[in-house]
């Protein structure tokens, strides 16, 4: 008979202990570009993405309360869905950084839905926004995809404990 590995003891539920408990879940981090009332872009590096449905195609996103974009992201109609590739942590730390103008020099288009497309971007999808919820200290923004382009097939950007990773395995080469 084997017996239980031994666990820890369980910790407070405080939230550093918290963010520490979740930091150990590896994520993808993608940028997700709007267009604020004035006809501005606005972006935002997020690690809180998931698809929600097939059909229809329908994806979310998590923005923190306090965002200093968060009015844009309540009120614009569409946004698009940057996922970052292995090598992107500088776009990464400047979509997450409080700079005036993310956008001078980057790279990329302006999608059908209005909304900037990174070059780089291991995919791309332009969504409509169908709702949002408020929860927490969060919003959870719900978005159809009405168009997606893919870039190349290198690996994803991770983060996981608090740092970037790579995948050790090269990607395949499946469509």
């Amino acid at each position: 008979m084997r017996s239980a590995g031994r666990r820890s003891p369980a910790v407070s539920l405080d939230a550093g202990h918290f963010r520490e408990a979740l930091s150990r879940f590896a994520s993808g981090v993608c940028v997700v570009t709007t267009v604020d009332a004035d006809g501005l872009p606005a972006g935002v590096t997020i690690s809180s993405f998931a698809s929600l449905s097939l059909i229809p195609p329908l994806v979310l996103f998590c923005i923190g309360k306090t965002s200093t974009s968060l009015a844009s992201w309540l009120a614009a109609p569409h946004f698009s869905v940057n996922v970052l590739g292995a090598g992107q942590e500088s776009l990464c730390e400047l979509f997450a950084s409080q700079a005036g103008d993310k956008f001078v020099s980057v790279r990329g288009t302006i999608g059908g839905n209005g909304c900037f497309r990174l070059a780089s971007a291991l995919a791309t999808l332009e969504c409509r926004r169908t709702s949002v919820h408020e929860e927490g200290d969060h919003y959870i923004v719900v978005g159809e995809v009405e168009r997606m382009s893919l870039g190349d097939n290198s690996g994803p950007l991770l983060r996981f404990r608090g740092a970037y990773r790579h995948l050790a395995d090269p990607p395949r080469n499946d469509p």
